[in-house]
């Protein structure tokens, strides 16, 4: 008998800056099946909850599978002619800075490669970012000011030596999980390892912490401040290092001592004690080997760039850098955001590490790329850019692979500017999208499993992406689509590759240059003339590559181990930093801070993630999180649904009364945008205001107000085919096993709920049953077909959502059918629907099962609970809530 066997397939996650290693091969059913890579160094073969669900957002579902001009399918040449021709146009009339690309994070290396040298080498203008500006550009600026090179000194074995890990402003737990995990390993093995925490919220990552420094959003440079005064007050610094290796000590640390005299001021501007404080600062002090690991925390501010240079200063000034286990350690958000700074994708560098400021580099490139226009001057930066085109000096963009109607902050107004200009090309793979409804032109591009090409991670490591399946219609390689419409645009010579295998050559070729001429960090000369057989089978590869290593090699490298650095001296340079409050400032109208962030187990705009049914479970809706004493201020209850005002727009959101947010303080996921929700977009509230340096935004400091929503119903819906709801006030979709989970909120009675859902039941259905509780206006309904639920839903004056975990597994069931429809009239979950909602999404065990073994084996430790459960035994991201459910249960104990 024939068996459909195909081989597993080496790749890469298509997640954060982890770079985790994957290996994946086809099924017989058309679905991938995803393992982690036990040979890749940057995961060893762990993956995260989305890591291990990569399987499940492979799918045509939604997929744009043609081109598509103002709204209408064509061929691929009038596709690209209608592009290139918009853009010679718009260059002939207005010049060509009236024309602007926005990059991403998830586009590959050699996609990357070719969109900069189009714009920047043959339009003729900078005009190219990405949204990679969104998240660590104030890393790229810090790096900059202090090494002379954007260049990441460490490695992730850092993270195994180090006798003290520092977490600012990263809930590393949930957005870099493997990496959290290897963290607790090593702390599991040598207990004697410290784990602080610098996040105003209490989050995940406080799981096993030794310390929590709770500070107020944006004083991070007057804790580092501090923390550079106490060390050389106290003598802990490294006089050796600091005259051999480094200039401009004297200034910083007179600005340090100037901004943070003492321990008692600084407590009482950061709002944490004198206690903790004074505790961070001895184990900083006295710990040889340190890792300061950060991330959005601290780059998205309107001081970012000041807030790395601030804790940089502090490694240098006690030459904690370029050891072992010793270094300041920016963690990346995005899969290729490490990729896409080698090859100039931000708009104020050129390709290579090669800078706009040197004529010499400049001559270099221009002879490299046989060009005559290759762009003299820096360009937009992201939030420039659309500020420039709301205001008409750009007239044309191309957007590749990113939402910025979602992910750019002050998004009304990022609209705005889109659906006033001329021409806006979107690449991408889905059709539906809050971008690409305002394109004039969707392109079609390949979805992650079938592109190919290379992903460079935050330590420094390529990776090669290989295609795992075939691509839906008429879908191309993004490389592919910028070459097709650079030669229609008349530069053919420079833009005939046969694959991206020579795009990656030439790449590597102009990184050996580069160094060569400046003698800088990025050098992959060791890759410039592989071959293709060499290029597909290539093995990660962390930069510098002088060589090219046959097997993944775990020896890692780091920098400044000579105390070398590449700043003209070579010496690594101090940056004194005033702590500056944020310009946006609380008011009695606006009297709460609103910070931002990722949810475990989705990302970006979950345009991927979304897709699947397993991650989708462990969070259906935006939750705004407050504070008890702040939601009683404001009239709050649990699972109120809530107006959320700013002085740039408004969001509704359902409350999460929580302890972990500190009083005064709200925090609200990033995720939800216009396709999935009614009014869950988070950046309708944010500012676009942006560091002075590095032109990244800030994220987490909004002002805001809020009022709670009075809505007269509400209810929950299953469905096998998608329903428009945009009738209704409030409603967010999810994507289920089995069709689609959607909760809405309504200005209508119960009743009149009733009636107009009914009407949204398809036809043709066998069995139609309904049920109505006079005592609580309760409404609830079901039709099937062929045995099976095909539509249901429960409505009424307010729905106790907790009560209604089990409602998202009602099209997934293979349980009788009178259970379910049982189930559904009595809200009492029979059979499967009893587990209760997801809480490990690895392992897909719910919270009923897992309260369950704690009361009935008197469970204490969250070990024997994922020993009984297998909770918490994958990526280990929901072993936070695993301790949460074990404590709530003891307390319900002690009540008893």
């Amino acid at each position: 008998m024939h068996t459909f066997d195909t081989p597993w397939i080496k790749s890469t996650c298509a997640y954060c800056g982890v770079g985790c290693g994957i290996e994946a091969k086809a099924l017989a059913n058309g679905r991938i099946e995803v393992r982690g890579d036990a040979s890749h160094p940057a995961n060893l073969g762990k993956l995260c909850s989305k890591g291990l669900a990569l399987g499940e957002t492979v799918t045509n579902e939604g997929r744009l599978l043609t081109p598509k001009v103002n709204g209408e399918d064509c061929s691929w040449d009038s596709a690209l002619t209608e592009v290139a021709n918009g853009f010679l146009e718009t260059i002939k009339q207005h010049g060509p800075d009236s024309v602007a690309f926005y990059l991403s994070g998830q586009l590959l290396t050699e996609d990357y490669y070719l969109a900069n040298k189009l714009m920047k080498g043959f339009i003729g203008s900078a005009n190219v970012d990405t949204n990679s500006r969104l998240c660590m550009s104030s890393s790229v600026a810090g790096h900059k000011r202090a090494f002379g090179t954007d260049t990441m000194p460490g490695c992730y074995q850092d993270l195994d030596h180090a006798e003290l890990i520092v977490l600012v402003g990263s809930n590393l737990a949930w957005c870099h999980p493997v990496l959290f995990q290897r963290i607790k390993a090593a702390k599991a093995k040598y207990p004697q390892r410290k784990l602080v925490v610098i996040d105003p919220r209490r989050t995940a990552s406080c799981h096993g912490a030794d310390l929590h420094l709770a500070i107020k959003p944006g004083t991070d440079v007057m804790l580092f401040n501090g923390l550079l005064n106490y060390l050389a007050k106290q003598q802990l610094t490294d006089t050796a290092f600091i005259e051999a290796n480094t200039q401009g000590f004297a200034q910083a640390l007179t600005i340090a001592a100037l901004d943070a005299p003492n321990i008692e001021h600084i407590a009482q501007v950061t709002g944490c004690s004198v206690a903790d404080i004074s505790a961070f600062y001895q184990l900083f002090g006295s710990t040889d080997k340190v890792v300061s690991l950060y991330s959005q925390g601290v780059n998205q501010s309107s001081q970012g760039t000041d807030k790395v240079n601030s804790i940089i200063n502090c490694h240098l000034a006690t030459g904690k850098i370029g050891r072992e286990g010793a270094c300041p350690f920016s963690i990346t958000g995005q899969p290729n955001a490490m990729g896409g700074r080698e090859v100039g994708g931000l708009a104020n560098t050129l390709a290579a590490h090669l800078e706009f400021d040197s004529p010499e580099e400049h001559q270099l490139l221009s002879q490299f790329w046989q060009t005559k226009k290759l762009a003299a001057k820096p360009g937009l930066k992201a939030v420039e850019m659309f500020d420039a085109i709301r205001s008409g000096k750009i007239k044309a963009i191309w957007i590749m692979a990113t939402n910025p109607v979602v992910s750019l902050p002050n998004s009304n107004k990022i609209k705005a500017a889109l659906q006033n200009c001329p021409l806006v090309v979107v690449s991408d793979c889905i059709a539906d999208t809050d971008t690409g409804r305002l394109a004039h032109v969707q392109l079609p591009a390949m979805g992650w499993a079938e592109k190919s090409g290379t992903v460079t991670n935050s330590e420094r490591r390529i990776s090669r992406q290989r295609r795992l399946t075939t691509s839906p219609g008429a879908a191309r390689a993004d490389w592919w689509i910028i070459s097709e419409v650079a030669k229609k645009m008349g530069f053919k010579a420079a833009f005939s590759y046969r694959h991206e295998g020579e795009i990656f050559r030439e790449h590597a070729k102009l990184t050996q240059l580069a160094h060569e001429h400046k003698q800088h960090d990025l050098d992959l000369s060791g890759l410039a003339n592989i071959s293709d057989a060499e290029y597909a089978e290539m093995a990660p590869q962390q930069w510098p590559v002088t060589q090219l290593q046959k097997e993944a090699n775990t020896v890692q490298q780091r920098f400044f181990g000579d105390g070398k650095f590449f700043t003209p001296s070579t010496k690594a340079q101090f940056i004194a930093v005033h702590y500056l409050t944020s310009p946006q400032r609380l008011s009695s109208a606006y009297p709460l801070i609103l910070n931002t962030g990722r949810i475990r187990d989705q990302w970006h705009t979950m345009t991927r993630t979304g897709l699947s049914p397993g991650l989708s479970s462990h969070q259906g809706e935006p939750l705004l999180l407050i504070n008890p004493q702040d939601a009683q201020a404001c009239s709050l209850s649990s699972e109120d649904i809530v107006q959320i005002d700013s002085p740039q727009g408004q969001a509704q959101m359902r409350v999460q009364i929580n302890n972990d947010i500190k009083l005064g303080q709200l925090f609200a996921p990033i995720h939800w945008s216009d396709s999935n929700s009614s009014a869950g977009k988070v950046t309708r509230l944010t500012l676009d205001l942006t560091d002075a340096i590095s032109g990244q935004p800030e994220m987490k400091q909004t002002p805001v107000s809020l009022k709670r929503c009075d809505f007269n119903s509400q209810a929950l819906i299953v469905s096998r085919t998608p329903l428009n709801l945009s009738e209704f006030t409030y409603w967010v979709t999810q994507t289920i096993t089995g069709g689609f989970h959607y909760t809405i909120a309504s200005d209508l009675r119960a009743d009149e709920l009733n009636e107009r859902l009914q009407r949204l039941c398809p036809r043709q259905q066998d069995i139609r049953i309904q049920a109505h509780i006079d005592d609580d206006s309760v409404y609830r309904f079901a039709s099937s077909k062929a045995e099976k639920i095909q539509f249901a839903y429960s409505a009424s004056q307010r729905l106790t959502l907790k009560h209604y975990d089990w409602f998202t597994l009602l099209l997934s069931q293979t349980t009788p059918q009178a259970s379910l429809f049982l189930s559904l009239l009595s809200a009492q979950p029979q059979g499967d629907l009893a587990k209760g909602k997801i809480v490990c999404a690895c392992k897909q065990v719910g919270a009923t099962q897992l309260c369950s073994a704690i009361k009935q084996q008197e469970i204490k430790d969250v070990a024997t609970l994922t020993q009984v459960t297998q909770a918490g035994s994958g990526c280990g991201s929901c072993v936070g809530e695993l301790q949460q459910l074990i404590t709530e249960s003891q307390a319900e104990l002690v009540t008893t």
